[in-house]
């Protein structure tokens, strides 16, 4: 059997290696961007308050994998599926590839979303979704640092991830400005009387939280960067954190059936009985997207058992329920999802 897993992240990793356990004779080949090796979306948010984040970020360098016969071609991007032949380009700095395969995982996860209106301002403001954004904002501070100043902050979004971000910014000592759109942080997540605890915890840690704001642009005054909203207030850096956008460019180009996400039925299978996705890139018949460790890593195993041929019921979603990576703050009722 040749499988081919487009994704290094928990479930492109975590399927990977249960196949890997339950047949050993399986070809199995992994495709990823990433060059660090396998880590830890998560303790990103945490990237400023922990000391040597970028080592203790990565779970298993990507030689671990290898020696457990799972070839990984990193650094490098699939570019088209061939349906019909049943192969995946791949584009390295170095190479060009072709992968035949006979069961292809799509687990690459997702981007940062950024709201149409940003767009034109791209260069202005950071987005933190992988360890190279990691990378890119840890060196940006500690240019500040070198220099005995703390950078002032913008944060644009009120969510799981911007009220993370600007949480541990804050801890780290750095002044943080945070804007929402809605009237209340991480609405999403948290019902109203949690919410309220946040904006508390928050604003003690010292971020400056603005609710009800409608963002309109951004513009740069020498070396700061100008949040605008009618009014202009300039930071050392703005980081725009507004959401996540499923990766499915790939599924698109090869004529799989999409929504918000890539869609699959309830044993993962998209719309080619060949072809499977898993993780916050799969969006189930109840158009849900399960973008917490817990189910993918559950999804992941689920699907690695299914293919060698040991599990017949449909996948079922697990308990769980995640918490804000908040310093100080613990919500008193459970997350909306």
């Amino acid at each position: 059997m040749r499988i081919v897993i487009v994704g290094s992240g928990v479930g492109g990793v975590s399927f990977a290696e249960k196949y890997r356990s339950l047949q050993a004779e399986a070809r199995i080949t992994l495709i990823t961007r990433e060059d660090d090796g396998y880590y830890s979306r998560p303790l990103l948010s945490r990237g400023f308050s922990t000391d040597n984040i970028e080592q203790s970020i990565i779970l298993k360098p990507f030689d671990k994998l290898r020696a457990e016969n799972i070839e990984i071609i990193s650094a490098a991007e699939a570019t088209g599926i061939n349906r019909a032949d049943r192969t995946v380009s791949v584009s390295g700095p170095d190479q060009q590839r072709v992968l035949p395969y006979d069961k292809l995982i799509l687990a690459q996860g997702s981007a940062a979303f950024i709201p149409p209106p940003f767009r034109p301002y791209s260069d202005l403001f950071f987005r933190l979704n992988n360890l190279v954004d990691l990378k890119k904002l840890r060196r940006f501070r500690q240019g500040f640092l070198d220099r005995n100043r703390r950078p002032a902050w913008g944060i644009i979004g009120g969510g799981l991830i911007g009220c993370e971000v600007a949480s541990d910014l804050a801890v780290s000592g750095d002044p943080v400005t945070l804007y929402h759109a809605a009237d209340r942080l991480m609405e999403r997540q948290l019902v109203a009387e949690d919410s309220v605890t946040l904006l508390d915890v928050m604003q003690g840690s010292g971020v400056e939280v603005l609710l009800n704001q409608a963002v309109q642009g951004f513009s740069r005054q020498g070396d700061k960067v100008c949040v605008e909203t009618g009014v202009s207030a300039a930071f050392d850096a703005v980081i725009v954190a507004t959401g996540f956008k499923p990766r499915t460019e790939l599924a698109e180009k090869a004529g799989l059936e999409t929504g918000r996400g890539i869609k699959v039925n309830q044993r993962l299978q998209t719309s080619d009985d060949h072809i499977y996705a898993l993780g916050d890139v799969a969006e189930l018949p109840n158009g849900k997207l399960y973008a917490f460790i817990l189910p993918i890593r559950n999804q992941a195993l689920w699907l690695a058992g299914f293919l060698a041929g040991q599990e017949d019921k449909d996948w079922q979603p697990p308990a769980f329920n995640p918490k804000a990576k908040v310093h100080g703050f613990e919500a008193a009722h459970p997350y909306l999802f």
